[in-house]
């Protein structure tokens, strides 16, 4: 099991930015796939951004795309989701996930794909 905790959510106005924080457990290049979810009041949750962690390769939503950029920084074993010309939609709880010695490929928007779940971290875009 890889232990996961988030970090950097809070309040921004629209069109700011945050950057979230998911520090895992182990040495990220030896993760897998790593994801960001998010899951607003009364949706489904949502695949926002994954990274193969061993070679960085990304996949984002469509609604995200050209705003948010999720990198890993291996020394710190911390995958980062920067989120920029954040929108009221955007409001959400935010999870990072890991599929442990997994290559995301087409499954990466899947929640039953990934092992193991941080805590979760709210970002709130006031409209």
């Amino acid at each position: 099991q890889v232990q996961l905790v988030e970090s950097g959510g809070g309040s921004v106005q629209a069109g700011g930015s945050l950057r979230l924080s998911c520090a895992a457990s182990v040495y990220i290049y030896s993760i897998g796939c790593m994801g960001w979810f998010r899951q607003a009041a009364g949706k489904e949750r949502e695949g926002v951004a994954a990274i193969y962690t061993g070679d960085s390769s990304t996949y984002y939503a469509d609604s995200v795309k050209g705003r948010f950029t999720i990198s890993q920084d291996n020394a710190k074993n911390t995958v980062y989701l920067q989120m920029n010309v954040l929108k009221p939609e955007d409001t959400a709880m935010y999870y990072c996930a890991a599929s442990r010695f997994a290559a995301c490929g087409r499954s990466w928007s899947r929640a039953s794909f990934y092992n193991d779940w941080g805590q979760g971290t709210q970002v709130t875009v006031p409209s």
